[in-house]
């Protein structure tokens, strides 16, 4: 059985929709459409009405080529104003057995247990350690014999006010959202292998006018940071520098951007304001004002990383992707500002039925989000949807009884539905105290006592 998907990432330079089909974990690329961006500025959504226009012209480039007509969608989120925290979750197995319930109650836990801000929404619940009893860093729990289960996740939100925005945009655009992707978390899923993933690396995703650092160890997202700077800010300093239109610019850093080789070649550019006469400009005066911006970018990114105290569980090193990877010499810049760590150019690859522009760089995150709904995604998260995602089989097992709380009830215990309070009568003791039998006082979230019974049913 096989299912459509699109993918649509709405980044700040193009709009991209992908329509492609699923069948038993494996993508093939059915079309896809691209479109100029309007109204989005270094990630953020500034222009509903023009934003979802470009978003609309790019799904129906893509429903033309494809021959469907798909209504849902999996989006991405800018890394802007994205945060993550870390939470821990703890509970008794009573039958000694970890099935995909508990597994999925020891997650809601974590979400009972952190502070989340009630300004931000969850996007992504990220488990990155599993503990059974006293055994650490256990890959997979489900099935384990045990009596005791943690767990460690980081947990990514994202503003609530740039959700909206996001849902209006491509509900204004006639599609509904199926699930919400960080676009750092989809370009890592789709340039990282197996060993990358197991072993640790950070991926920057260098955009037209933002760039995203995502660190990827212990087969989770650990951090993730966001940098207001891309290709277009480059684009913009030539203009100035070299007193000429942002086309001409453009062009410029396209044919002779480049960050090692030197040329002192010079090359005639029109000026701004006087289409009639023409300047000579040296290709040095272009590389210096390339290299010092592009340097600029990447070491800001390299103290992000040292800041984030992973540098050291980074085995495999630097992987660089996104449009700004098209300029000539930048691995080898990388390689000087990251010294201590191989750095290779990511490309989406392994997809069925890519087109030959879509292996460009540039097109990671909207790859990735196709990987991300094929089954790619971190094994037990829990998605924007408030869903467990997994792929174990089940075996009758009900999970709509434990659910992430709205994020007006955040601070509400998400519990199994109460057993029916018996009588004296048909208690063994009449007098054995009962959580259940606490007294209201007010809201039930102020009250400790209910909050600390609340707890122990988690745990039970």
């Amino acid at each position: 059985m096989s299912d459509t998907i699109l993918a649509i990432d709405i980044g700040s330079t193009k709009v991209c929709a992908v329509i492609a089909e699923i069948e038993e974990g494996r993508v093939q690329i059915q079309g896809h459409g691209v479109a100029k961006s309007q109204g989005v500025k270094k990630g953020a959504i500034t222009n509903i009405e023009l934003a979802s226009k470009a978003v609309k012209k790019a799904i129906s480039d893509a429903k033309r080529i494809a021959g469907s007509n798909i209504s849902s969608a999996v989006v991405s989120i800018s890394n802007v104003h994205a945060k993550g925290l870390n939470s821990t979750g703890v509970v008794n197995i009573p039958n000694k057995d970890i099935s995909i319930k508990e597994i999925n109650r020891v997650m809601q836990t974590t979400l009972y247990n952190a502070n989340i801000p009630n300004d931000y929404e969850v996007i992504h619940v990220l488990p990155y350690n599993f503990r059974v009893d006293d055994q650490d860093f256990v890959e997979d729990p489900f099935s384990m014999n045990a009596t005791r289960m943690e767990v460690d996740v980081n947990i990514i939100l994202a503003q609530k006010s740039n959700l909206l925005n996001l849902k209006k945009t491509i509900r204004s655009a006639g599609v509904e959202i199926d699930s919400i992707v960080l676009n750092g978390y989809a370009s890592a899923i789709a340039t990282i292998d197996p060993d990358e993933r197991e072993l640790g690396a950070a991926v920057i995703d260098l955009g037209g006018q933002t760039s995203n650092l995502v660190i990827h160890t212990g087969n989770a997202v650990r951090y993730n940071d966001f940098l207001g700077v891309g290709s277009n800010h480059i684009t913009n300093d030539l203009s100035m520098a070299l007193h000429t239109p942002l086309n001409i610019a453009e062009q410029v850093k396209i044919q002779h951007g480049h960050l090692v080789e030197i040329s002192h070649d010079i090359v005639d550019l029109p000026i701004i304001g006087d289409e009639e006469n023409r300047k000579g400009v040296s290709l040095e005066v272009v590389h210096s004002v390339i290299f010092a911006r592009v340097e600029e970018a990447l070491s800001i990114l390299e103290r992000s990383l040292e800041k984030s105290g992973f540098k050291k569980q980074i085995g495999t090193g630097i992987i660089l992707t996104g449009g700004m990877t098209k300029l000539q010499g930048i691995r080898e810049l990388a390689q000087s500002i990251f010294p201590a760590m191989p750095v290779r150019i990511g490309k989406p690859n392994n997809i069925g039925g890519l087109f030959a522009e879509l292996k460009d760089p540039a097109f990671s995150t909207v790859i990735g989000l196709l990987l991300y709904k094929s089954g790619k995604h971190t094994q037990y998260e829990i998605d924007f949807e408030q869903e467990l995602l997994h792929s174990k089989t089940l075996y009758g097992e009900n999970l709509s009884d434990i659910k992430i709380a709205n994020s007006s009830q955040r601070s509400e215990v998400l519990h199994e539905p109460k057993p029916e309070r018996k009588t004296k009568s048909e208690s063994e003791d009449a007098n054995a105290f009962s959580f259940d039998d606490l007294p209201d006082i007010g809201n039930d979230v102020n009250n400790p006592f209910k909050k600390l019974a609340n707890w122990a049913r988690q745990l039970f």
